[in-house]
């Protein structure tokens, strides 16, 4: 443990940004699994799905949880197989 006050705030302010990277990383990655079953279910829904998914795989983007190329390649995947299912 730190002994600096700074060090220590910055223990801290690192553990809250953690937990928070984690928990809109997980959301994110419910959204894409919501997104794929819709898509496989052949579901009439899937569409707005997949903008809702792919507005939140660019919000992820923004925020630097994802790379930018990693964003992209997910949403292309994904409307690929939207595309397929029609």
């Amino acid at each position: 443990m730190p002994n600096i006050k700074s060090a220590i705030k910055r223990v801290k302010v690192t553990q809250t940004k953690t937990l928070q990277n984690s928990i809109k990383k997980s959301a994110l990655k419910t959204s894409i699994k919501k997104c794929k079953e819709a898509i496989a279910a052949k579901s009439d829904a899937a569409s707005d799905l997949y903008k809702l998914t792919t507005k939140d795989i660019d919000k992820a983007v923004a925020k630097n949880l994802l790379h930018k190329n990693t964003a992209a390649r997910k949403k292309s995947r994904l409307a690929k197989a939207l595309n397929a299912a029609k």
